[in-house]
């Protein structure tokens, strides 16, 4: 069975919409007519129309969504019920009706006799390879319950993590975009009309005020033309960040090296490595395997591959914590408790803790830098203000020289 989005007309006339499992869309028509109700519309769950049974793998799911998914699915299962059973509670629970049909398809996979993780697999864009790779050790293990309770807190920390710093950057935001409509305003609509005054002066104008006019002409002559370049330039950027590896190879290797933003792409992407390989490594899933999977997950690309270089080298006979110090991208007490696990043991746990400590440290960093944001935002747009007064103000004061 799958789900269908419907569109139909009940006994009372009014026009319902909704999610229904069934077996096809001509089965769907026939349970909502067993209804009584008048079917308008059949669209699969996954697609925008039906088409040939072809269902879409393009269907996503929001970081919230997800986190809460996982979080019902591990508290089900842990109570005893039966995986299928388990997708149908959490899907009618779900209200946004195209997740509502996402979980419906992956349970009809189920019911074909399909493994969950495989089921999910079929969906990329909603469970990414660390969550299908670390259900699928879940179910091998016979500890699913287990390992989806900790794939909900890592997804739970990420959205929280997410939210934080989107939060975070609302004021500044506001303030940006106010204080960018104050200046706009001011070269547009006074600026001109104080340099009408100006011009029948006949003095010379104070070299602030001159650089002012001069601006705000450069603005309304090619202001539209520079908005334009900017969009056309942001566009090109993107396309060449997402069509051409090499240049994107290039993009991530110039931040590593600047100061700030280099040491935090490295606590990040370091941090997201060592707790997704923390949590395949808790799931039963080999070293080798986890690496991988975990080095795939990063972002930045020299970094993937120097990680990715490591595994290799491991899969060579090396040591995890020396192969991942020669990258020279892990903080040296992250290679000191890998290394202690490694010699106890104790791996998933050492990871865990480098894990935590480095989103610690990338939680301060976030802290910090907002707090000095906030402020420099403040001071840069009243000096710019500033600036604009003075250039306006300064013409008056050397007429009121001249009339003394």
């Amino acid at each position: 069975m799958a789900g269908f989005h419907y569109t139909a007309i009940d006994l009372k006339g009014v026009r319902q919409k909704g999610t229904i499992e069934a077996d096809n869309a001509k089965h769907a028509r026939q349970l909502l007519r067993a209804k009584n109700w008048m079917p308008l519309e059949i669209t699969s769950a996954n697609t925008k129309k039906v088409t040939a049974g072809k269902v879409s793998s393009r269907q996503s799911m929001s970081s919230k969504e997800l986190a809460l998914m996982t979080r019902q699915l591990a508290t089900l299962l842990a109570a005893g019920l039966p995986v299928e059973e388990v997708l149908a509670a959490v899907a009618e629970q779900t209200e946004k009706p195209r997740t509502k049909g996402l979980i419906l398809s992956v349970r009809a996979r189920v019911l074909e006799g399909h493994a969950l993780a495989s089921a999910m697999r079929d969906f990329p864009y909603a469970f990414s390879e660390l969550y299908c790779s670390t259900v699928a050790a879940g179910e091998k293990s016979g500890h699913l319950d287990v390992v989806l309770d900790r794939l909900a807190d890592y997804t739970e920390k990420q959205y929280q993590m997410r939210q934080k710093i989107q939060n975070a950057l609302i004021y500044p935001a506001i303030m940006v975009l106010v204080s960018i409509g104050i200046v706009g305003f001011l070269l547009e609509y006074v600026v001109p009309k104080m340099i009408s005054v100006y011009s029948n002066i006949g003095q010379t104008l104070p070299g602030m005020t001159q650089l002012l006019i001069d601006i705000s002409a450069g603005v309304k002559m090619f202001g539209l033309y520079a908005l334009l370049a900017i969009i056309v330039i942001v566009f090109l950027f993107r396309r060449a960040m997402k069509k051409n590896i090499g240049f994107r190879t290039s993009v991530h290797a110039f931040f590593l090296r600047i100061p700030i933003i280099g040491n935090a792409t490295k606590t990040i992407n370091t941090a997201r490595f060592s707790r997704t390989f923390a949590i395949l490594s808790s799931a039963g899933v080999p070293v080798l395997e986890a690496m991988s999977i975990s080095s795939a997950l990063i972002t930045n690309l020299p970094i993937r591959d120097a990680v990715q270089e490591a595994a290799n080298r491991v899969r060579e006979g090396a040591n995890i914590n020396l192969a991942l110090k020669q990258t020279g991208y892990f903080q040296p007490m992250s290679i000191h408790l890998i290394a202690s696990g490694e010699a106890s043991g104790q791996l998933e746990n050492m990871l865990e803790r480098v894990a935590n400590n480095q989103e610690a440290d990338i939680s301060r960093l976030i802290d910090t830098s907002l707090s000095l944001f906030e402020p420099a935002i403040i001071l840069l747009m009243g000096a710019i203000v500033l600036f604009i007064v003075l250039a306006i103000l300064l013409p008056i004061f050397q007429l009121d020289q001249f009339a003394s």
